[in-house]
């Protein structure tokens, strides 16, 4: 190891957490006798050479003849050794996807060095170490001919199971990689020989070698692919270097071979299987695949549904919240749902959810009044498996988060069954002392609006709270008229010159005050430059009687900002009538539709353009092709994908309506 460490002027090199000097300590380490601390150095390495990835750091050409070094002593603990292919493979993987920008000049050079001593490895007696220089030559960028002669005889030669997996693998991705070499006719002949063989795994590592180039052939072995995941030997592929997983893992890493809206696949893990994690594996499949393309859903509802008396409860559960996230299109199988609710062990997770919460959201997003005794008394639960805020999950094709909500968030949903609410509501607000609690529950009662009027009592009380008042407002506003006996303690609040005062006077005009005191208190916001989100709102809510910030508005409505165009289109239509500007304004927002992009702004747009009518049908000629997409427009994972898709869907065809 010591060789050549010194000659390198490290504390000249770079790499993610600054100078390099520590290197030479770290790779001292990663050899010495203690194999924690080895393993320990190793990861240090890792963190400090790729960390996530996005560039090639000076310091790693200069590391990587010493990580080869590494690997390849056998008096180097196993698992450093191991770890320190790890970070090559990483490395090598990363060299090949940056822009040239990003790649520091002498990788290149330093993996052609590199490459004679990574090909040596796969003679090493340890089979993790041959397993992971497979990997690493798949991942790697060398053409074919310089390590296709040598990934040929390790085939030949290999015995162990998994090793014999990469090595395939390797096969596939080295003979894609120009040029070739002489080689490569003989290696399509062997991976093409290997789809009649006569191990499982070893036909499926085929598929995925050959599928990048021949992109049908997944759909003509799909019998294949689903013989080998759902076989007992797929565990074989946990002890691998390329995909380390266990069935659910395979299963996703399989079902990527497929584009497009194609079910056969998934059904066929749908069906019944004696193994837990088999339909485990399979409904997450399901929850990706629907996730993504709305046509399946036909196909695959009879499947799930029969899951739902599923001896596991993992099953249970996962089957009943994927019917929670089609909700309307799940209807029909809405008692079957219900049998649920008195299941409540619990899930082996952070949350301890059970079926029944399950159960419950799937029955309110069908708006079925079975839900509401379960979710009063959720309300006041101390123990829930419901999320206590929003959190959101990014868009990951393949993958799908099964979640549930928060209560308040399945609240919202049922507007249809707000009366049979109200009372635990009423109780709540009265004795409610955490703001994040009553601010939830305040966006329940804004979102039900009139109906939500039972609550006016309790909200008048909050009106005369100094630290309550403004949630309180926000709801008496939606609710309108019907919350006018609060209208002097609004005034009140509005010409304080206390801080949100606009918020007290805009609500004062919409249960049914005067406009006078929320134009003066929306002046005084005007006054201090551009007017934020909310605000505009308020402006567009009192009509023609804010006409006087027209000018104001239009050069809003200009603004780089997708959001403050559409609030400030939206104000200055409201306001004057002005739709020459305000429609493309909003307009603007929403054209990434039609090529199946969604970010939340364009909900309230389209929306808004619906207000409008006619004269925003240059925006609903431009939308009309969007519901015949297949593709769902989301912009979140889990279930908020599906109701995302749902609502921009549902406000598409109104402002198709509107304007035809």
């Amino acid at each position: 190891m010591e060789e050549g460490l010194n000659a390198v002027d490290w504390a000249a090199l770079r790499h993610n957490y600054g100078s390099a000097e520590d290197v030479p300590d770290l790779l001292r380490r990663c050899a010495g006798p203690d194999p924690d601390d080895a393993v320990d150095a190793a990861f240090d390495l890792l963190n400090q050479l790729f960390h996530q990835g996005g560039w090639i750091c000076s310091a790693a050409p200069a590391a990587l003849p010493f990580l080869l070094r590494l690997a390849a002593s056998p008096a180097v603990p196993l698992p450093s050794r191991r770890a320190v292919l790890e970070l090559v493979w990483r490395l090598a993987a990363e060299a090949g996807q940056v822009a040239e920008r990003f790649l520091d000049p002498g990788w290149q050079s330093a993996w052609e060095r590199a490459l004679p001593k990574v090909l040596v490895l796969l003679t090493d007696p340890a089979p993790g170490i041959r397993r992971d220089s497979a990997h690493l030559l798949a991942v790697c960028d060398s053409p074919g001919e310089l390590v296709l002669p040598t990934l040929v005889r390790a085939w030949q030669a290999e015995v162990d199971p998994a090793t014999r997996l990469d090595v395939v693998l390797a096969l596939g991705r080295a003979v894609g990689r120009e040029p070739a070499g002489p080689q490569a006719t003989e290696v399509l002949e062997v991976l093409r020989g290997l789809l009649d063989g006569p191990e499982a795994q070893t036909r499926l590592a085929a598929v995925h070698a050959l599928a990048p180039a021949a992109p049908n052939l997944p759909v003509q072995r799909v019998d294949l692919l689903l013989e080998a995941v759902r076989d007992p030997s797929v565990e074989l592929w946990r002890h691998t270097s390329s995909v380390d997983a266990g069935i659910k893992g395979v299963h996703h890493w399989t079902a990527a071979l497929f584009t497009g809206p194609s079910p056969t696949f998934t059904l066929g893990l749908l069906e019944d299987h004696p193994d837990d994690d088999q339909r485990v594996g399979a409904l997450a499949q399901a929850g990706a695949l629907l996730a993504q393309w709305r046509s399946v859903t036909a196909d695959l509802l009879p499947s799930l549904a029969a899951r739902l008396d599923d001896p596991t409860l993992e099953v249970r559960f996962r089957a009943a919240e994927l019917l929670a996230c089609l909700g309307p299109a799940a209807v029909a199988h809405a008692d079957e749902v219900a049998v649920l609710l008195d299941d409540t062990a619990a899930r082996d997770t952070r949350k301890r959810q059970t079926a029944a919460e399950a159960a419950l959201w799937a029955l309110a997003r069908m708006n079925d009044p079975r839900c509401v005794p379960g979710l009063i008394k959720l309300m006041t639960d101390t123990r829930s498996g419901f999320a206590t805020g929003s959190p959101g999950y990014p868009v990951t094709d393949g993958l799908h988060h099964a979640v549930l909500p928060s209560v308040h968030e399945v609240l919202g949903c049922l507007p249809d069954h707000a009366e049979l609410f109200l009372p635990a509501i009423g109780e709540q607000l009265d004795a409610v002392t955490d703001d994040r609690v009553l601010n939830s529950l305040c966006r329940v009662l804004a979102g039900w609006g009139p109906a939500a009027k039972a609550a006016v009592p309790q909200l008048l009380g909050l009106l005369e709270d100094d630290r309550t008042w403004a949630a309180a407002a926000k709801v008496l506003a939606r609710i309108g008229v019907a919350g006018n006996g609060a209208r002097d303690l609004l005034l009140a609040r509005s010409s304080s010159g206390e801080a949100r005062a606009e918020v007290a006077a805009w609500a004062y005009w919409k249960v049914g005050g005067e406009p006078g005191p929320a134009l003066e208190a929306l002046g005084h916001v005007a006054a201090e430059g551009s007017i934020r989100r909310p605000s505009l709102r308020m402006l567009a809510d009192l009509g023609p009687h804010a006409a006087f910030y027209a000018d104001q508005l239009r050069v809003m409505a200009a603004d780089n900002d997708p959001w403050t165009r559409v609030e400030a289109g939206h104000a200055l239509w409201a306001t004057t009538g002005d739709f020459e500007t305000s429609v493309p304004a909003m307009t603007s927002a929403v054209q990434e539709l039609t090529n199946g992009v969604y970010l939340p702004v364009m909900l309230p747009a389209v929306r808004y353009l619906t207000q409008v009518g006619r004269p925003a049908r240059p925006a609903a000629q431009l939308l009309r092709g969007v519901l015949t997409g297949d593709q769902r427009l989301r912009s979140n994972g889990c279930w908020r994908g599906f109701t995302q898709d749902e609502a921009i869907r549902a406000a598409l065809e109104e402002l198709l309506a509107a304007c035809d």
